[in-house]
């Protein structure tokens, strides 16, 4: 065995069997599950806390040196916001930003979206206004509801879900988010008995974790891998990101064995679902001159649901990426993930996601291939081979 591992530390990255990365101990798809079993990770809960620590072991076990970097900050947490009609109790999920309070109303269905010309024609009053998603911001729908006198609004979703969304500022009101067939039917008819919207959110300070793993004495890689765990409430997250964090773990422990794991930092940011808050900190807290010298920031974020994998970033880094495998597509510039971070202050990002899905922020994000997971990682493992040994 120690054989072995000296000959495996002494074995070029680039002659290393791919297998090796897909077929290892613990297999991508092992972590996958175990992160979705503990629930949904939202930042600042005991869940997330427990992954941290899941995490944490998992990069030590495979031989690096671990640190936390917490930081904290203000978070709209919903404590349980409901819709009560006729005896019965829908649970609804408060959009980010608006204002709690409990109230019974009549119901008035605002035909469309919510426009300020949907509102001029049904009189909302005093009342509790229901309208459809889409086509404008939810901060509009929620001012013109305001304006037009509604004491609260639901914004009903297209699909079976309950979604989380931003408000901004300057809201008012209490608004709440409803899917499902209840939610279509009450735009079909108002309530003929009053409703009582409960809007049970608060503002409170949160910590989170980001877990950085390293070769000891390692203080300037070349290539900076991350992804992120955490999810969003009611979710537990398989694809949206156990499936990311799960290929960076299934990196790192395959590569300990090998020189280029001194090259590399793994990085498990949180805080990404409320606005990059984890890798934003990271670059904040970093020295210049460690960002100046990275050759890449690769980030991976759904990368278990859907066939083809995509790419977005620096132009070199795309043009990489479809040279070691021309199945990857590229897409045009996408924030909303922590690469958006390393961007910001000119570090070269490599983004690789399979894209949206249907249980995309729900309860139903359980499930994710694993064949996905091990090609993501094969394709990982080469643009990384390229990355460290560029003339080999």
């Amino acid at each position: 065995m120690e054989q072995a591992a000296e000959q495996a530390a002494h074995t070029p990255f680039s002659q290393l069997d791919r297998s090796q990365f897909l077929e290892g101990d613990r297999p991508a798809i092992a972590d996958v599950e175990a992160l979705v079993a503990m629930g949904a990770r939202v930042t600042g809960t005991p869940i997330a806390e427990q992954s941290s620590r899941y995490l944490e072991e998992a990069f030590q076990q495979a031989g690096y040196v671990t640190e936390v970097q917490t930081f904290t900050y203000s978070k709209f947490t919903d404590r349980g916001s409901t819709l009560t009609i006729n005896g019965s109790t829908l649970s609804g999920r408060a959009l980010n930003g608006s204002n709690p309070g409990r109230l019974t109303a009549r119901l008035v269905v605002v035909p469309n979206v919510g426009r300020r010309e949907d509102f001029a024609q049904v009189d909302v009053r005093g009342a509790i206004a229901i309208v459809q998603r889409g086509e404008i911001r939810f901060l509009e729908k929620a001012r013109n509801a305001a304006a037009a006198g509604a004491l609260g609004l639901i914004i009903v979703n297209t699909d079976d879900n309950n979604f989380q969304g931003t408000l901004g500022s300057g809201v008012s009101i209490p608004v709440l988010s409803l899917g499902g067939e209840d939610g279509r039917a009450l735009l079909s008819n108002s309530a003929a008995s009053p409703v009582t919207l409960n809007v049970n959110a608060v503002e409170e300070m949160v910590t989170g974790r980001n877990v950085i793993a390293y070769m000891e004495g390692v203080t300037q890689p070349d290539v900076l891998l991350g992804a992120h765990y955490d999810s969003v409430a009611g979710s537990p997250g398989a694809n949206d990101n156990a499936s990311g964090t799960a290929v960076l773990l299934n990196l790192a422990r395959q590569m300990a064995d090998t020189p280029s794991s001194r090259q590399v930092w793994f990085v498990a940011f949180d805080g990404e679902e409320d606005g990059l808050r984890g890798s934003r900190t990271f670059v904040r807290e970093a020295q210049p001159q460690f960002l100046q010298q990275l050759r890449a920031m690769l980030n991976l974020d759904m990368v278990g649901v859907n066939a083809g994998l995509q790419a977005s970033g620096t132009s070199e880094l795309t043009r990489l990426a479809t040279t070691v495998n021309p199945s990857i597509s590229i897409f045009g510039e996408a924030g909303g993930s922590d690469h958006a971070s390393f961007a910001a202050v000119d570090v070269p990002v490599l983004f690789l996601t399979r894209g949206m899905e249907p249980n995309y922020h729900s309860p139903n994000d359980r499930q994710v291939n694993a064949q996905l997971l091990s090609e993501t990682a094969q394709i990982t493992l080469d643009v990384l081979n390229r990355l460290l040994t560029p003339n080999a």
